[in-house]
């Protein structure tokens, strides 16, 4: 049995619990291993009976004298009734509605027990405590009591105690746990081997010792995945591209021909870009900036310079809406260069604004009759071949691996550059670890002219007043949008519970679009949108609200990306504390794209000390550098980009905050692939890294 070993042949482990284990993305044996506890029980100390207090939690030793069960009429419930004695006195134990304990514990038997000493008139008894059978005559340290107890993160009919139960029997069996850690490195950092520390982070002997164990295996996660990262890296250095030359006179006739000045922020990305595609490797260049910063200029001018040399360019949107208002932006700023630019959804192909059927398209883009395609994922659907493309540039997706990249040329020997664009900012931890294979250009300046968005705060007894002033604005002929938090969807034991979650999404909106409809602004025209609407629905609510027709749009997060709406000027954010500083930014991107004062309205019924921090440091900061950096810092970095999409441990998600370890631990990487670019001299770490790669999903 080693790390890769599926949890089928795990040993008590039946299809229910399997399934059940997978909904927590546990499908190996590593994976089970690297299911760290989130905090301890301290049952340490055993405590005679006779001198517990009442209050007090604690762990006793002693043998069951009687147990039965007792349904009380009143409450309705089953309760489990024991008395256990030890060598200085009895006591009364109770258990509520677990009337099966009666089948496990016998009289006789002989029991570790913990809980909170409770009491009620007459009596003072040990309330639902955690139980643990002592076997006779064998030495048996407890798991669930009388020690420091591990309490793992659950989902439905997966506890921590049958947690702790499979992971000691594992852990007693398992011979090969050989140390994928270079002594050198765990003697350099003063690091435990592998397999103290695995015991000690399920089943610590102290506190002292559970830190250790956590600090070892925070530095292997990021250790391992600065490795991914760097190894990527080559990957990509290994790779051909086509170069394309760089025509200054092009550049500057396009610069020239625009009704603004680009920022040095925007120049100097636009010239990283174009040196970056001259060479004979593959750019792979993340693109960061603002919300209406200007990054889109930037992909523009480097589209039309790939064009002009002879090749074609990819523009990949994640969605339709978004797609579209691409193709509208480079077809508008590029009009005067008479280029053939196409659009591919799911649903519609389009060519320079005409219809023409997809197999058409697809037969002029592979003869490279066609200069830049628009379009989403369908994009990278089988049957779409360019015949000699040279950039690919995606929005809001940071990365785009080697065989999506191969997957959209003929040519097999070489790949197109790559520029992704981001208008969510990341915090330099982030960029060192999660984005270390991507290089970097930022637009922090944004144009001049833009406004100021005026962001406030809106407590309950403020609320009238705020509906009040949104009234005003529309009234002067502005736009709003209304967001309602985004209720994400839990761990659901079948589809049916995966319904109600999304209905309880629709139904959310579904109840502000009712109350502000019909009680707040009646005179109005409301609309709603999210996510369970099909695109062609959302497709036409957006048409009309960008069109006018519609004064304030209430929405999920749906809107979160690439909405551009110039009217709108009013974002009200209902339920403010339940988002991040990040997400939280990207709303209010939505509003100040017009000439007229925008404002940005923080609704919320709760403000938490964390909550308070987080939504007054979106009112002391423009810059999403700052509150990304700050979003890090309150929230944690699995709250910042989403650790379930990248696939990244909790405790590698939480080391991300400290730069310094970030830092050791890619040095310590580099060098490692320095001596051994293979591995080939640590075996335990090359099959560990293969692991990781299975977990991990970066593209």
């Amino acid at each position: 049995m080693n790390f890769s070993t599926p949890i089928e042949q795990l040993p008590k482990v039946g299809p229910q619990y399997q399934k059940k284990l997978k909904r927590l993305g546990i499908k190996t044996v590593g994976q089970l291993l690297f299911h760290f506890p989130h905090r301890y029980e301290d049952y340490f100390s055993i405590v005679p009976i006779s001198q517990v207090e009442i209050g007090q939690t604690v762990s006793i030793k002693g043998r069951i004298e009687d147990i039965k069960n007792i349904r009380t009429f009143r409450k309705r419930m089953i309760l489990t009734q024991a008395t256990v004695a030890d060598e200085s006195g009895k006591l009364k134990v109770m258990w509520f509605n677990q009337h099966y304990l009666v089948n496990t514990l016998k009289k006789g038997d002989l029991v570790f027990l913990a809980g909170k000493m409770n009491t009620k008139p007459g009596s003072k008894y040990l309330s639902a405590p955690a139980y643990e059978k002592i076997p006779e005559n064998i030495e048996s340290d407890p798991i669930h009591t009388g020690r420091l107890v591990p309490v793992y993160p659950e989902t439905e009919g997966l506890s921590s105690r049958w947690l702790r139960y499979i992971l000691w029997s594992l852990l007693r069996n398992m011979q090969d746990l050989s140390d994928p850690l270079p002594d050198k490195l765990r003697k350099k950092y003063d690091l435990p081997n592998f397999k103290e520390s695995i015991r000690q982070i399920h089943f610590p002997d102290s506190l002292e010792k559970a830190r250790f164990a956590k600090k070892r295996f925070t530095f292997e996660e990021l250790f391992v995945l600065s490795l991914f990262i760097l190894k990527e890296r080559m990957k990509m250095a290994r790779e051909k591209s086509v170069p394309v030359p760089i025509n200054l006179d092009l550049i500057k006739d396009f610069t020239n021909s625009l009704p603004f000045q680009f920022t040095d922020d925007q120049k100097k990305s636009i010239w990283q870009a174009l040196k970056d595609m001259e060479k004979k490797r593959p750019m792979n260049r993340l693109l960061e900036g603002d919300v209406g910063s200007g990054k889109t200029l930037v992909a523009i001018a480097a589209a039309l310079n790939s064009i002009k040399a002879g090749f074609q360019v990819a523009v990949m949107a994640p969605t339709e809406i978004l797609t579209k208002q691409h193709y509208k932006t480079f077809a508008k700023f590029l009009k005067k260069y008479k280029l053939k630019t196409a659009l591919m959804t799911g649903k519609e192909t389009k060519l320079n604004d005409k219809a023409i059927t997809r197999k058409e398209l697809l037969k002029k883009i592979k003869e490279g009759k066609v200069d830049m395609v628009i379009g989403t994922h369908a994009l990278v659907q089988k049957g779409v071949i360019f015949k000699n493309l040279a950039l690919v540039v995606i929005d809001e997706q940071h990365r785009f691996g080697v065989d999506q990249r191969a997957r959209l040329c003929q040519q097999k020997e070489t790949i197109p550059h790559l520029l992704s664009m981001t208008a969510t900012p990341i915090p330099r931890t982030l960029s060192l670890t999660l984005y270390g294979d991507l290089d970097l250009s930022l637009i922090k300046e944004m144009p001049k002219g833009r406004k100021k968005i005026i962001t406030k705060i809106i407590p309950p007894e403020s609320r009238k007043k705020a509906y009040e002033f949104v009234k005003q604005e529309v009234e002067k002929g502005r736009q709003a949008f209304v967001i309602c938090p985004r209720i994400e969807i839990g761990e659901a034991t079948d589809s049916s519970d995966l319904r109600k979650n999304s209905w309880a999404e629709a139904k959310t909106v579904t109840e502000e679009f009712g109350k502000l409809s019909k009680n707040i602004f009646p005179e109005f025209k409301v609309d709603m949108l999210h996510g369970r609407m099909d695109k062609d629905k959302k497709e036409r609510i957006m048409k009309k609200f960008k069109e006018g027709k519609t004064d304030i749009l209430v929405s999920t997060s749906v809107i979160e990306v690439g909405i551009d709406i110039p009217n709108a000027a009013m974002m009200i954010i209902e339920g403010a504390d339940k988002f991040g500083l990040a997400q939280l930014h990207q709303f209010r991107g939505r509003v100040g794209r017009g000439q007229e004062q925008s404002f940005c309205l923080l609704l919320t019924d709760y403000l938490s000390q964390t909550n308070n921090q987080r939504l007054r440091a979106l009112m002391k900061f423009d810059s999403g550098f700052d509150l990304a950096e700050k979003d890090l810092e309150i929230r944690g970095p699995g709250d910042f980009s989403g650790q379930r999409q990248w696939g990244i441990p909790d405790i590698t998600m939480e080391a991300l905050k400290d730069l310094s370890m970030v830092e050791k631990t890619r040095t310590e990487a580099a060098e490692i692939l320095k001596e051994s670019p293979d591995l080939k001299a640590y075996p335990y770490l090359r099959d560990r890294l293969e692991s990781f790669k299975k977990l991990i999903h970066l593209e």
